[in-house]
């Protein structure tokens, strides 16, 4: 009997044994994941600076005479041509004036014809002695005033005539217009603060965007050429990126650098022209100019190897023991889909290249190799 009880005793050891095995946690297993490592080239970076675009001529377009504004010819943001009208004032108090103007100058020229008669009447006179020549040189001073006044008068028919042309305002170039704060019947002024509207000649745009000192030492150096102007021809064309992310068509020059630094930014103003033949681009619009520098000492990190946390990013770094750091990196620019790092990495060092939402700091991974290859930038 005790056998039996001894045996029992056992096989309950042997069986809870056996559970508790079964029951057991099995250790984790460390995660494969593609890890590729920084090493030194050279490579170009696109950086886009905030750009504002204007047309190649802004103009304001304002009366040069007062009066009723009788006709507006155009709507807003028609496009209109080179002299076409756009802008009629009541015109008669102007040609009353020029008729004003032309009765006073036929006055004039009678005046001096009548001058010129009595010249001639006076010369022979006093020739023969008749009379004296006092009467003959004040019949000259007469007639040079009568000169005089026929130029005046003929200066007050073109002013006239001036004044009656302004009634009609017409467009000084070619181009779209803007807003019109005024509409038919309104007084208007030369004196007016507002402008009867704008008109912006887009069939070229300016697209003006800033460079911080050091970016447009490094941008210069990367260019031969003993001056400005000299570089400005070897530029490459630039990319004007717009209000929606998209690239722009065409692509664009820069053809002119500003002459001095903003003392308050200490930035300086670039220009880069594009052509705009079917009138997308209009003055007013915002974009970025995207240009591409060249970087010392700088790595090129891919976009899918960071994680952004409170306001930064960061990059998970493998040790000799295959465990990640979570590091902080520096981004001050981009390279298609790499970020352009200033520091936080340094050649050498093993970046986890996917899967890295899930990583914890510390945590051991089995790296794998990867053909990505994070590039440090040098000067070529």
């Amino acid at each position: 009997m005790k056998n039996v009880i001894l045996s029992s005793l056992i096989l309950v050891l042997t069986l809870i044994g056996c559970s508790d095995k079964s029951q057991a946690p099995m250790a984790a297993v460390a995660p494969q994941l593609p890890v590729y490592s920084i090493e030194a080239s050279s490579a170009t970076t696109d950086s886009e600076y905030p750009a504002a675009i204007q047309g190649t001529v802004d103009v304001e377009i304002r009366p040069q005479v007062s009066g009723n504004l009788e006709k507006v010819f155009v709507d807003e943001g028609a496009y209109v041509s080179k002299g076409q009208a756009l802008f009629k004032i009541n015109e008669q108090p102007y040609r009353e004036q020029l008729n004003n103007a032309l009765a006073s100058l036929h006055s004039a020229e009678a005046a001096l014809i009548n001058a010129q008669l009595e010249i001639d009447k006076l010369t022979p006179l006093v020739q023969n002695k008749v009379v004296s020549d006092y009467q003959l040189k004040t019949a000259k001073a007469s007639h040079r005033i009568a000169t005089a006044n026929l130029d005046q008068a003929k200066a007050m028919v073109g002013s006239a005539r001036i004044n009656l042309g302004y009634t009609t305002i017409t467009a000084p170039v070619s181009g779209y217009i803007g807003r019109l704060p005024k509409k038919q019947g309104s007084l208007v002024s030369s004196s007016d603060i507002e402008p009867l509207t704008k008109l912006s000649d887009v069939h070229e745009v300016y697209a003006y965007f800033s460079l911080g000192e050091t970016d447009f030492i490094n941008f210069k150096a990367q260019y031969s050429g003993n001056t400005i102007n000299d570089k400005i021809k070897k530029l490459p064309p630039v990319t004007l990126i717009l209000a929606d992310n998209n690239a722009y068509a065409e692509t664009g020059k820069i053809d002119m650098v500003d002459g001095q630094f903003d003392k308050n930014t200490g930035a300086i103003t670039l220009r880069a022209t594009f052509p705009n033949a079917n009138g997308i681009l209009r003055s007013g619009n915002t974009g970025k100019i995207r240009l591409g520098i060249q970087h010392e000492d700088a790595i090129l990190v891919p976009q899918s190897a960071t994680i952004e946390m409170q306001d930064k990013v960061f990059v998970f770094t493998v040790d000799k023991e295959n465990k990640v750091t979570k590091a902080p990196i520096t981004i001050i620019g981009k390279s298609g889909t790499d970020y352009l790092i200033k520091d936080g990495v340094k050649s050498g060092d093993q970046i986890v290249l996917s899967g890295i939402d899930k990583l914890q700091e510390g945590q051991a991974i089995q790296p794998t190799k990867s053909t990505k290859i994070a590039q440090v930038i040098t000067k070529k």
